[in-house]
């Protein structure tokens, strides 16, 4: 008998949600085949098997949140040796006996080790869950951890939050209304109710990565203070270059070749130029980050996710156009490593694949910049009082007023325009 454990997928992670099982007890499982999906803080993935054998019992089901090393479930290798332990239920029948036996006149005693909270977090605490704490002034030795050893989950927050309301913090935190910051995204301020005589409705609760990606917008607009700005680039240069070699990149390299590998270069060329868009903040400290580390937003079938691109600056447009696709498909395939989507310094979102024109990006924190690419499309423009068939194409980038002003913001993407407008770097 083999046990399967909830995977540590990353240094800082201490616990995954088991969003999916891909087999089923009783059903055949090869060793490193799927066996099941998880989500962290940082990415999904599929888990495959240690083992070959058959899926003898699942121990946790769907959309539960465990620590790392948990036994999730038990692979039979082939000899059927005991699988049940209902150790549980053992010491549960003597503990109320004592306890029971003496209902005598000493009420008190009792009742100081009930309310008596944890002096310190027993078990370790994951980013998300210090984010959680200091966001809404929580003194964690106040909270009871109902996670492995003791630890303290994003759950026992949400439920500490929900209980204490205003009194508990009022006597550690005179008059910060830290009830009105608490309440996570997860749940709307107002419920839906249903028009009346309107009753065809359908419920559903969402994806845990929904859940993350509303958490984070709504972090991300509640710390930075979101100014955008658009600028209109000429991409006709650029849009030739690939008309003429895009046959030869895909048969050399197998993939094509796309326009945000161009807006990353420029971006890269900007950010050398404007260091503070490479930046972030640390309260009232500016953290400069020596490394051009680019996230590059990947539209996935339930949501979206950016892995990064590390050293962006050492690149050429064949390295970054390969780091894109290797990414972008093994995202979709749910196949990322915690690593590669965390440590981004600036952030790039096409949704002009869409066809969109202009957007206004959320900033991915703790950055505080991202830039926006509109599609590009044959446009008609004015040029030294003619009119000519230009390929147009809308970037917008939308920055952290707390620390970037709109004069900073403008010369960086007017940095970005010359780079793309006046193009003479080699392709292949």
């Amino acid at each position: 008998m083999t046990d399967v454990v909830m995977p540590q997928m990353g240094e800082s992670i201490v616990e995954g949600t088991l969003t999916k099982w891909l087999k089923k007890p009783g059903e055949h499982v090869e060793r490193d085949e799927p066996l099941f999906e998880i989500s962290t803080d940082k990415v999904d993935t599929e888990i495959p098997s240690p083992t070959a054998g058959t899926l003898s019992e699942v121990l946790v089901e769907e959309g539960k949140t465990v620590g790392i090393n948990t036994i999730v479930a038990r692979i039979e290798n082939g000899a059927g040796s005991g699988a049940a332990k209902p150790a549980a239920p053992a010491p549960e029948a003597p503990a109320p006996a004592p306890v029971a036996a003496k209902p005598s006149a000493p009420p008190a005693p009792p009742s100081p080790p009930i309310e008596e909270p944890p002096a310190e977090p027993t078990g370790p605490l994951s980013p998300l869950v210090r984010k959680m704490a200091r966001e809404n002034n929580i003194d964690l030795g106040k909270v009871r951890g109902t996670g492995a050893g003791g630890r303290i989950s994003k759950q026992d927050l949400e439920a500490y939050l929900a209980q204490s309301g205003a009194p508990v913090p009022a006597a550690a935190q005179p008059a910060v209304p830290a009830p009105v910051q608490a309440p996570p995204p997860t749940a709307p301020a107002v419920p839906y109710q249903a028009p009346a005589g309107q009753a065809k409705t359908r419920i559903e609760p969402m994806s845990t990565m929904r859940l993350k990606i509303a958490e984070h917008m709504v972090l991300s607009k509640r710390t930075s203070p979101h100014v955008t700005t658009v600028h209109r680039v000429d991409m006709t240069k650029i849009a030739k270059l690939r008309d003429r070699y895009k046959d030869q990149f895909k048969s050399n390299y197998g993939f094509s070749l796309t326009y945000l590998p161009f807006i990353a270069r420029a971006s890269v060329a900007a950010l050398r130029q404007f260091p503070l868009l490479n930046a972030s903040l640390d309260g009232n400290n500016i953290v400069y980050h020596n490394e051009i580390n680019i996230g590059i937003a990947v539209a996935l079938e339930n949501g979206l996710i950016v892995p990064v691109i590390r050293n962006a600056d050492e690149k050429n447009i064949l390295g970054l156009q390969r780091s894109i696709v290797d990414l972008a498909a093994r995202a979709r395939a749910r196949a990322l490593k915690p690593d590669e989507v965390v440590g981004g310094t600036f952030s790039i979102t096409n949704f002009g694949s869409y066809g969109s024109l202009i957007g206004t990006p959320v900033i991915n924190q703790p950055q505080v910049a991202i830039i926006g690419v509109g599609t590009v499309d044959k446009t008609p423009v004015v040029i030294d009082d003619a009119i000519a068939i230009r390929s147009i194409c809308h970037l917008s980038l939308s920055f952290d007023h707390r620390l970037i002003d709109g004069a900073l913001a403008d010369q960086f993407m007017t940095k970005v325009k010359q780079v793309l407008e006046s193009w003479s770097e080699e392709v292949l």
